[in-house]
């Protein structure tokens, strides 16, 4: 059964004039079908404006569709007696960090959503521990949260949702306010969440070089899935994604650049390790073609 599954969900924001009174509605998503399946990595890509936040805010039941449905672990959001369930399931991260920690040492926030569950308090400090220890932030547990640097907040953020013990943690463009060392730590925090702990993981994000090792991509448009797939088939499509107004990896980028110069490399290259692979075969077969030649006897 999928963790996530949404049916036809449209959501329209409702529009006020300057005196509080409804003008009409704004739509920003526009019949979402998708799928996210247990331990699954998925990744939600779009430009500024295009819905993916306001759809990454319907996994958590922070709104309710307009149209259509959602369903989180077999729970229809819509149903007000899910309410909690659903967000004990599907633990959100949004983008500042400092909106979400409330604690004044590291630990005590981190404790502090397990403590609204009612988890009795050895189990309490038993989830701190390896909560912190899977985001790499166990030996800052002391620490002030106003000492750490924004990477490492946003870790603390992520720990205190894992503490709770969810299916599915969905990160709301969560290294936005980050340097890009901080936007580092954080992915590897999440891949290692994926890959160790198997916890189903949504990201959304604009920052192309975030969703490479994703198992799948959606990629959003005027409140529209327009694009899914792996990300080696969504980044071979490098005209396209421009069109949307979205980059690509750079070292994609400088793939494509290189394939329309003449150079046969393959489509939605990913990483600089693939591109110099691929680089050295080119390399070999010409210098092991032009030897070749050297060898043929003169007729």
């Amino acid at each position: 059964m999928s963790i996530i599954k949404t049916k036809h969900l449209s959501y329209h924001y409702i529009r006020h004039d300057e005196e509080g009174n409804v003008e009409g509605e704004v739509p920003a998503v526009k019949d979402v079908n998708l799928s996210v399946e247990p331990g699954e990595f998925i990744a939600i890509l779009g430009h500024n404006g295009s819905g993916k936040s306001t759809l990454a805010k319907h996994f958590n039941a922070l709104l309710l569709p307009s149209e259509g449905c959602i369903v989180v672990d077999g729970m229809d959001t819509a149903d007000e007696n899910h309410t909690w369930d659903v967000r004990s399931t599907a633990g959100m991260v949004f983008q500042n960090p400092d909106n979400q920690i409330i604690g004044q040492v590291v630990e005590e926030d981190v404790g502090f959503g397990p403590e609204n569950l009612g988890v009795p308090t050895k189990e309490i400090w038993e989830r701190v521990e390896e909560s912190l220890k899977a985001v790499g932030m166990y030996e800052y547990r002391k620490y002030s949260p106003n000492k750490l640097s924004g990477g490492q907040k946003q870790r603390v953020s992520i720990a205190g949702v894992l503490a709770m013990h969810p299916k599915c943690i969905v990160l709301d463009e969560p290294t936005a306010m980050l340097d890009p060392n901080g936007r580092k730590d954080v992915i590897r925090a999440a891949r290692a969440l994926n890959d160790v702990e198997n916890v189903t993981i949504i990201l959304i994000t604009h920052y192309m070089e975030e969703v490479i090792y994703a198992d799948r991509v959606f990629v959003m448009d005027e409140g529209k899935v327009v694009m899914q797939g792996t990300p080696r088939e969504i980044f071979s499509q490098v005209e396209r994604l421009k069109h949307l107004r979205l980059d690509v990896p750079q070292v994609t980028l400088l793939a494509y650049e290189l394939q329309k110069s003449g150079l046969k490399l393959p489509d939605g290259i990913l990483t600089a390790q693939e591109l110099t692979e691929e680089l050295k075969k080119l390399c070999t077969g010409s210098k092991t073609g032009a030897s070749d030649n050297r060898q043929m006897p003169v007729k």
